[in-house]
């Protein structure tokens, strides 16, 4: 029945930055961009993979807010070497929080960080086999 994951929503709280930080950081680009009376959305998409897309949400009117302690813990973004990684988006000011890059359970290694509106982020480097 399910064929594939479509999307990951964040609310955000300023749209403009938030686009600019996704695409500045990690080369997202926006699909689609629009509001109603409601909120303000915008669907955001990696050429290497279009078929899935960070969702992002303002809402303009607080009395139909989404809630915003919602079930999703945070969104991970596969990297190649780590290492490499972390030393690239240290230069464009992400902070992470642990000084090193923790083993996953699988025998990779990741990291986490948060984005522009406290989304909780994390580069992950899988196990090679």
């Amino acid at each position: 029945m399910i064929k594939k994951i479509e999307h990951t929503a964040i609310i955000v709280s300023d749209m403009d930055h938030t686009i600019q930080y996704y695409s500045d950081m990690f080369g997202f680009k926006v699909r689609l961009r629009g509001s109603s009376k409601t909120r303000e959305m915008a669907f955001l998409y990696l050429e290497e993979q279009p078929g899935m897309e960070i969702e992002l949400i303002r809402d303009i009117d607080p009395l139909d807010e989404y809630n915003k302690s919602g079930i999703v813990n945070h969104l991970a973004f596969a990297v190649e070497d780590i290492n490499q990684a972390i030393s690239y988006y240290e230069k464009k000011g992400i902070k992470f929080l642990s000084d090193q890059p923790k083993s996953t359970l699988e025998g990779g290694l990741m990291i986490l960080f948060y984005g522009p509106n406290g989304e909780l982020l994390q580069l992950i480097e899988r196990a090679r086999n």
